[in-house]
């Protein structure tokens, strides 16, 4: 079974604001959150997105996977800095960590292969 990361992205978008509408205050704090979280401080945004991706891992989330994927790739991230996040994430997970790290690495390189495709 191949799961295409960008198109799980690109639906759970369209459902997240459908939500906003209905939910927009609970959305926008989410939003201000995240935005907090990730913010450039003692760790970098890259450290923090590789941190994510790795929780998405331990959490099952494919949305996750993409999302966190997909920002990997605009920060720059290499496959060896992600593939040893997710080799943190495997030995803290086991063996349902490996099989999602592995899903993991796929969203990587699925985004990585579009920002790198002839526009």
């Amino acid at each position: 079974m191949s799961k295409s990361y960008p198109d799980i992205t690109r639906s759970l978008s369209a459902g997240l604001r459908e939500l906003r509408k209905e939910a927009g205050e609970t959305m926008s704090g989410f939003s201000s959150m995240t935005q907090a979280a990730m913010k450039e401080g003692a760790l970098s945004k890259k450290t923090k997105e590789l941190i994510a991706l790795s929780l998405g891992v331990a959490a099952r989330c494919d949305g996750c996977l993409g999302y966190h994927a997909e920002a990997l790739v605009k920060l720059g991230a290499s496959r060896q800095e992600v593939a040893e996040a997710l080799g943190v994430a495997i030995q803290m997970g086991g063996g349902p960590s490996l099989m999602y790290a592995a899903d993991a690495f796929t969203a990587f390189t699925q985004f990585e292969a579009k920002a790198l495709a002839p526009a």
